[in-house]
């Protein structure tokens, strides 16, 4: 080693002496006031009561509250705005979910925001697959079997979505079923549910946990999950796997995100709670109370999954032929 190179060395150890102590400082002065959990939908939503629910005891642990503030419309692009325009220390999150992280980014032009350069993981809440439903009293006992009359019969069937993402997932079954699909699109599940029991849907397409209440009152049935294992809350619906539909895998979550500039042990200060608070008594009571399944993803490995999602999503529009508007 040269002279200058031992320089180089030595001001880089320098730097990382003085880096090490300044960071430890930050994340022992944090959280220095209140977190606020900014989430993209109403109150009452799935994502909002586990927010909730896991900010409550967030609080305690970080000994500052953690507040939830709704921000629905947009397509959740007024969360999204509010969370990239405060200030990156990491007192305000965003809940994101599969449509403004995965699914937007493959079908929109000009996003106000870049999915994986404005934001970091921090931890996840919620994922489940997302489900086949068709009539309560539907012949078709079987995915394969309605795809199979639809080919029989050369029927383009109707299915009922209520977001892009379930949109591509319907163009995937159609792809893979070798039928065609007509995608008639929902502002709700509610609405697409209502009218597939009324027989005027072939099929829907829903998160695996909000159909729970039609579904027993017999009058919808869930014939395949997405999940590459079935659901623990659904253990008699076969995966798409199952059903011979090998690469037939995606989900629909919702997590946790800061400012990407948000400093590493703050961030990592951030997961560490939130899965505490997940593993906790409280934070168990609250996952067997409530549909869906824990997403039990830290940094890292929740940006490996984002990253995932989005690849399916886009390798599915890519084979479609749908360009993003």
């Amino acid at each position: 080693m040269n002279k200058r190179q031992t320089l180089q060395a030595m001001l880089a150890l320098s730097a990382s002496a003085l880096v090490t102590p300044r960071a430890m400082a930050q994340a022992a002065s944090f959280p220095s006031k209140p977190i606020r959990i900014v989430v993209p939908f109403n109150a009452g939503s799935g994502s909002d009561s586990a927010a909730r629910a896991y900010g409550e005891i967030m609080s305690r642990q970080l000994g500052q509250p953690v507040m939830v503030e709704n921000r629905p419309g947009g397509s959740g692009l007024l969360a999204i705005q509010a969370v990239k325009s405060a200030p990156a220390d990491g007192h305000t999150l965003l809940v994101g979910s599969t449509s403004p992280m995965c699914v937007m980014p493959v079908l929109t032009k000009n996003l106000p925001y870049d999915a994986f350069k404005d934001f970091r993981p921090v931890h996840g809440m919620s994922v489940g697959g997302s489900t086949f439903l068709v009539k309560g009293d539907s012949p078709y006992k079987t995915l394969p079997e309605l795809l199979a009359a639809a080919r029989k019969e050369k029927r383009i069937l109707n299915v009922g979505n209520y977001s892009d993402g379930y949109m591509l997932v319907a163009t995937w079954l159609g792809s893979v079923g070798g039928v065609q699909i007509n995608h008639i699109t929902y502002k709700g599940g509610i609405q697409a549910q209502t009218d597939l029991a009324a027989g005027q849907l072939d099929l829907a397409v829903n998160d695996s946990s909000g159909f729970m209440a039609l579904a027993k009152e017999g009058r919808i049935r869930p014939l395949a999950i997405t999940s590459d294992k079935r659901d623990p809350k659904l253990p008699d619906v076969p995966t798409m796997k199952e059903l011979g539909f090998a690469d037939f895998e995606t989900y629909v979550f919702a997590s946790l995100y800061a400012r990407a500039e948000t400093p590493d042990d703050i961030t990592r200060k951030l997961a560490d709670s939130v899965r505490a608070a997940m593993n906790s008594p409280e934070g168990k009571a609250f996952q067997a109370a409530n549909a869906g399944n824990p997403m039990m993803l830290h940094m890292k490995e929740l940006g490996d999954f984002q990253r995932s999602e989005y690849e399916r999503f886009k390798r599915v529009a890519d084979a479609a032929g749908i360009q993003p508007k």
